[in-house]
């Protein structure tokens, strides 16, 4: 990878020694600055409090941080240092310029956020661990943060798997981490846009009412709008779906087999994925045939 503008190095330099306090300063940032604009400017008024569904949310986002550090220490970001310092990864053997892997990286770290949510549906024990985020029945911002635990382990496995084959920047993909975080908190908040800004915005990126669809109740909704930041990806792979059929006011969230208020423990949360059931989430996948 031939070197970009004068500055870049000290960029990465500076993003790589700040690179947890400037990530967690854009999450508290963007959390705060989501959580007071659904305060003013709500899509829909549930009547529930926000408190225990936000100590659980935000419960699964810190377990699932510390099991990152325990077990895997190096994470994205130091696969990026290591593929930087030993120029392995495709755009290193190809000699790219760097404002040209940069924007790649961005791209294609994208597209596989996009292609990992398509696995976590399909494949039945990824499932398992997913749902735990899709059992939220009030999505808001922290929805954005409510993974598994362990499914935040393996969705670290495949980012770093992809940094190490791009060889990709180290600066790109402390943005790419940063923006995404953000960009889950934005598109999952409970915030009303106004219907020409929002048709205007989901050219370029995904909404709260793009998204919210794919949190339906409805099997075939939910199995649609997969995209994180980019709306791009469901465009042109056919996972675009406009809008849900009930509307957004009167839409069901969640999953039908996990009603409120188990979804918003942190116990339920962590051994959900676990649990005995075979396939609790049948019969929304028969909902296709009925």
């Amino acid at each position: 990878m031939t070197g970009g503008a004068p500055g870049a190095q000290q960029m990465t330099d500076f993003l790589s020694t700040h690179e947890a306090a400037i990530r967690l300063a854009v999450f508290a940032g963007v959390l705060a600055l989501m959580a007071v604009l659904e305060a003013l400017l709500p899509r829909r008024r549930t009547g529930v409090t926000r408190l225990h569904r936000w100590t659980t949310n935000l419960a699964l986002a810190a377990t699932g941080t510390l099991l990152l550090r325990l077990a895997v220490p190096l994470l994205a970001t130091g696969v990026a240092l290591e593929a930087e310092r030993r120029g392995f990864g495709l755009f290193h053997w190809t000699d790219a310029p760097y404002a040209v892997a940069f924007v790649l990286s961005l791209l294609a770290l994208d597209l596989m956020v996009y292609g990992q949510h398509v696995l976590f549906h399909k494949a039945g024990i990824l499932w398992r661990l997913h749902r735990v985020h899709h059992a939220d029945p009030h999505v808001d911002a922290t929805t954005g943060i409510r993974f598994h635990p362990v499914e935040i382990l393996i969705s670290m496995g495949l980012k770093m798997a992809a940094v190490a084959l791009l060889g990709a920047p180290v600066a790109a993909v402390i943005l790419f981490e940063v923006l995404l975080n953000a960009a889950a908190m934005f598109n999952h908040s409970n915030l009303k846009i106004g219907e020409r800004t929002d048709r205007f915005l989901r050219l370029f990126i995904v909404t709260p009412d793009m998204h919210r669809v794919h949190h339906s109740v409805h099997r075939d909704e939910h199995d649609m709008n997969f995209g994180f930041s980019l709306s791009l990806w469901d465009r042109l792979f056919g996972t675009y779906r406009a809008a849900p059929r009930e509307g957004h006011i009167a839409m069901r969230l969640g999953l039908a087999e996990y009603p409120s208020p188990a979804p918003e423990r942190f116990g339920w949360s962590l051994v959900n994925p676990f649990s005995g059931r075979s396939a609790p989430d049948e019969p929304q996948r028969r909902e296709r045939t009925t």
